[in-house]
Parts: C-alpha cells; sequence; structure tokens
C-alpha cells in the first residue's frame, strides 16, 4: 500500500481554502499512484477553532466540506480530520474526528479519546471522549487510526487512565497513522520523536504520523511529520516549518520503501536557529492570513526593536516595513545613528518623529495636577504612551499594523509601560528572554553584519531618564533570566530557586515582580509562542492573587 503524507498549512474558519488546499493534494497523490493520502487534525476548519466550534453553521459547513471532498476520493482513499456532531444525548455535543474516505464516501469515522486541556489546549471545552476503537481494512492493511494526543499517553506520569492502542493492537492491525496538530516550542520536536519512536517499538508496528505547519495567531505549527518502521526507527522526517508531501510504500513484511531522500536531519537545528524559523512564519503567517501586508514599528537602537525589525524584514520583505525613530530628549546620539545604520542594512523604510515637543506638550498640560513635583515614572511614561500614539496614529493613517517588541523578560517583571511600549497588534518577541534576544541577533548576522555590533554590545537601558541602565531596575539578564525560567517554565518555588543556589532578596523580589505585573499581561497584545511555557492562554494566572507575591 502507498501512503501519502501531506502536511500542510490551513486558515481557521477558511473553507474554501482548506477545502481547496486538501483537494489539490489528494489529485497530486492521486497522481503519484498514492492509495492512500493523509491530512492533518481538524483540518477541515483549521486548528485551533475554539469557540467557533460553538456555532452550528461552522459545524454544518464542516460537513459541507467533507462531502466536497469526498466526492474527489475516487482510486484513492483519504484521512481528514473535523469536528463533528456527538449524536448521544448525553456529554459534549461534537467529537473531534477523522474520516476515512474512500469509493466517494465515508468509510469509518474515529474520534479522539484523549482530549489534552492543560496549558495552551482547551479540547475538554467543547468535545466528547471517544470510548470505543476499532481498526480500518483497505487494501489488505489494517489501520489502527488514531488522532494526536491519543498516542501520549506512554510517558512516565500518565494523564489519562487510558491508551487507546492498547485496545487497538487487540485487533491485530498492520500499521499506526496517527493525525495530529502539534504546536511548536523549542524542545516540542524531541519530545514528539521521543513519543513516536516509543509507540512504534512499544506495539511493533510501523507509524506515520502527520502534522500540520503554519501559525494561527500566537500558535505556530512547525509540520515535522514523521515515519517510524516497527523497530521505532525513524526512517523519514519532513521539513520543519514549511508544507510538504512525500509517499511511502508499505509492504507485506511492514518494510517502508520511498524513492525520495531522507530527510531525517543529520544535524539538529539549535533552540535559537528554531526559534527564529519559527517567529519568522508566525509574522508571515499572522499578516497574510489577516489580510494585512505592512508593518510599522518603534525603532529605539536597542536590540529588542533591532530584531524584531530584521525578522519583520525577512519575513514581510522590508518594502513592507516601516521603522519609526522616536528619539526623544534622553536619546542617545548612538543609539540613533544605531537604527538608521540598521535600516540601511535592510533596506526597510523609516521616518524620524522627535517626540520631545510632545511630551513637553503633556507636561506642560499636566504641571497644575503635578505641582512641582520631582520628575518619576509618570515623566517617564509619558515619553513612551508618546510614542505609542505617534504609531498608532500613523498605523490609522496609513493600514500599518505595529509591531510590540517587548521581550519575555521585560513582561514577565512589568519592565514596559502600558498602552506605551507595550502596544502592538502582535508581540513578536514576548516570548523569548533577553539573553535569548542576544542569541538571536547573533543568528541573525551569522552570515552578514544586519543588526549593527554596537546594538548587540552596549548595556540595555529605555532611555526615558539621563544615564539611565535596565540594571538600575532589575537584576544583571542572565541572573534574571535564570530565576524566570525556573519559576515560570519549571514552576518552582521561591524556596526551591534560592536552593538552587540564587539570592534570597532577587530570588523574592523576581517573584514579586511577575506576579504584581499580571495585570499588565492581561493587556498585552498575542505574543507568538515559542517555548514550551508561554504568556498568553497558556499561563492563566489571577490578577489579585496573594500566592508566591
Amino acid at each position: 500500500m502507498k501512503i501519502a503524507l501531506a502536511q500542510l498549512n490551513y486558515h481557521v474558519g477558511n473553507f474554501e481554502s482548506n477545502t481547496n488546499k486538501i483537494i489539490q493534494h489528494i489529485r497530486e497523490a492521486k497522481q503519484n499512484g498514492a492509495d492512500l493520502v493523509v491530512f492533518a487534525e481538524l483540518c477541515v476548519c483549521g486548528y485551533p477553532a475554539r469557540d467557533f466550534l460553538e456555532f452550528t453553521e461552522f459545524i454544518n459547513l464542516c460537513d459541507e466540506a467533507a462531502k466536497t471532498i469526498a466526492a474527489e476520493c475516487r482510486d484513492i482513499a483519504c484521512i481528514i480530520g473535523l469536528p463533528t456532531p456527538n449524536n448521544k444525548p448525553e456529554g459534549k455535543d461534537l467529537n473531534n474526528s477523522a474520516y476515512f474516505i474512500a469509493d466517494g464516501e465515508v468509510k469509518a469515522i474515529v474520534n479522539k479519546a484523549l482530549l489534552p486541556n492543560y496549558d495552551i489546549f482547551d479540547e475538554y471545552r467543547y468535545f466528547e471522549p471517544s470510548t470505543s476503537f476499532n481498526c480500518i481494512d483497505f487494501k489488505g492493511k489494517r489501520i489502527a487510526l488514531t488522532i494526536c494526543e491519543d498516542l501520549w499517553n506512554t510517558i512516565e506520569n500518565p494523564l489519562y487512565i487510558t491508551r487507546p492502542m492498547d485496545t487497538l493492537i487487540q485487533q491485530n492491525p498492520d500499521v499506526m497513522i496517527n493525525i495530529a496538530a502539534s504546536p511548536f516550542a523549542y524542545n516540542h520536536d524531541d519530545e514528539r520523536i521521543a513519543i513516536l519512536k516509543d509507540n512504534a517499538s512499544r506495539y511493533n508496528l510501523p507509524l506515520f504520523y502527520v502534522n500540520h505547519v503554519g501559525a494561527q495567531t500566537e500558535l505556530i505549527f512547525d509540520g515535522g511529520s514523521l515515519v517510524f518502521d516497527n523497530g521505532g526507527n525513524l526512517v523519514d522526517e519532513l521539513p520543519y516549518f514549511k508544507e510538504a508531501i512525500t509517499s511511502y510504500t508499505l509492504g507485506d513484511d511492514a518494510a517502508i520503501s520511498f524513492e525520495h531522500e531522507s530527510t531525517v536531519r543529520v544535524q539538529k537545528q539549535s533552540d535559537i536557529e528554531q526559534i527564529h524559523q519559527g517567529l519568522i512564519l508566525g509574522i508571515k503567517d499572522y499578516f497574510y492570513k489577516s489580510g494585512f501586508k505592512q508593518a510599522i514599528l518603534g525603532l529605539s537602537g536597542g536590540i529588542d526593536s533591532a530584531v524584531v525589525c530584521a525578522l519583520a524584514a525577512e519575513a514581510l520583505g522590508p518594502e513592507n516595513v516601516m521603522a519609526v525613530l522616536l528619539p526623544s530628549r534622553f536619546s542617545s546620539d548612538h543609539s540613533i545613528k544605531d537604527a538608521e545604520d540598521l535600516v540601511k542594512n535592510l533596506g526597510c523604510k523609516s521616518e524620524i518623529v522627535r517626540i520631545a515637543k510632545i511630551t513637553e506638550a503633556f507636561e506642560e498640560s499636566l504641571s497644575p495636577q503635578f505641582k512641582g513635583l520631582p520628575f518619576n515614572i509618570a515623566e517617564e511614561n509619558i515619553q513612551s504612551r508618546s510614542r505609542a500614539v505617534v504609531l498608532m496614529a500613523m498605523c490609522n493613517k496609513f493600514g500599518y499594523i505595529l509591531l510590540n517588541t517587548s521581550n519575555k523578560s521585560e513582561a514577565a517583571v512589568g519592565y514596559g509601560t502600558l498602552y506605551g511600549d507595550m502596544c502592538g497588534g502582535i508581540s513578536v518577541i514576548g516570548d523569548v528572554f533577553k539573553t535569548q534576544v542576544f542569541e538571536l541577533a547573533r543568528e541573525i548576522n551569522k552570515d552578514r553584519e544586519i543588526i549593527p555590533e554596537n546594538t548587540i554590545v552596549k548595556p540595555p537601558s529605555a532611555e526615558l531618564r539621563p544615564d539611565q541602565k535596565d540594571t538600575d531596575s532589575l537584576p544583571e539578564y542572565d541572573i534574571l533570566d535564570a530565576i524566570l525560567f525556573e519559576y515560570i517554565l519549571n514552576r518552582r518555588s521561591s524556596a526551591e530557586i534560592i536552593k538552587l543556589g540564587f539570592e534570597e532578596a532577587v530570588v523574592r523580589k523576581v517573584l514579586r515582580l511577575v506576579n504584581i505585573a499580571e495585570h499588565k499581561r492581561y493587556q498585552t497584545p498575542p505574543i507568538l509562542r515559542v517555548s514550551p511555557k508561554a504568556f498568553g492562554m497558556g499561563r492563566r494566572m489571577p490578577i489579585v492573587g496573594k500566592y508566591l507575591s
């Protein structure tokens, strides 16, 4: 049996585009002699559809799309993913389903059993878990078809009380096929490979795995679809961060053969290389799928805005990026020059709007209320908010979308101004710690100097008061980020972090800053997710909570 894997970029709710793309690849697979072509989990509607799933019309459109796709399946079969009504009165109204289609009709329906309800996942909000499992017979092969999480309960601390494959293996299948929507994080590819390898070796079956690729707002899907033999050996790996379709022949002896050159990585990409590619895809799809073309950002001469500007230019083309220099009376000459050098290196558009008169007008208007009180954070934030007013005015006038340039370290401790530098349509590096931003700058510069060297090596500063440095308010970033990593990603308490060797006063200060800044993070733009624990939908904390503050 010849099996084609179609790793594609879908668009949530865009049924015409998704259906046409699926049909196009059915035809391509058929032309290449495939017996079966496999698409990803919930490919018909896109993933995650979230509360679109609560609309009856949305589910009806999924059904209509499936019928259109089924009509194409003559002399070829396909597997697609879609939400379907739960016809039982008990439980949730929907199932997360896979259709096995052949001869123009749905021959079998498989419903997902293990519904993730952690971090970014919220599937039990919508779907009823399946409790029955049956294999599918096709072309002399018996297929154990599962959906994403159904194969992920093999870890040492299982989240669920059942394994669908333990039931399916009793029916003597010849092959496992798993369709998935597995989001990107820089460490997730290794985890994914380990889990699927364990399944192939545990059940002594070949395994074909298909994942989404592309970004849906903050979630990035990296592709990396996989093929394992029945000994758990990885025999092929589809490209990361781009679409692909490949074909494999499954022999009677469970051997897997294919004509293309194996794409199993000789050398694994570094975390920063993966983050770089993921962010490019995230920016590109956010703009394309939202119907936007042109981005704008405030370019300060600092490393954060420089990295975001370089990423945007790579993702959208420099001609579609407007970098606005917004110097205040505290901006240094070298920062302006660094920003100008970056613009020259990238070839993007730029403007200079000096904000000194704008901030002076605010301060003069507020002088009766401020009553001669000394300069403090109020005047600092007026500068940041003045910049946001300028940038948003240009957005309204010219149709730009504002890119937020705050990094994860700043977002964590609230080192940013609400309605100022925290504004934006999408946060590009809000899941990238400051120390990683420096690494990302080096990655961007690996072939030639794009980001000026002075931008990378100079001490970070918001330049909102004379001689200001980030370290006036925060620990050194290598210490700060290490503490944040333990608290946010590893969920360690202050006592546990102190035991690791960090100074107690610093740990308690940092954790307090994280917790009292929660109200700021509730009001930030969506953050492109590149780590296992990003701010946003995957980390839900109370604003007024007292624990660990």
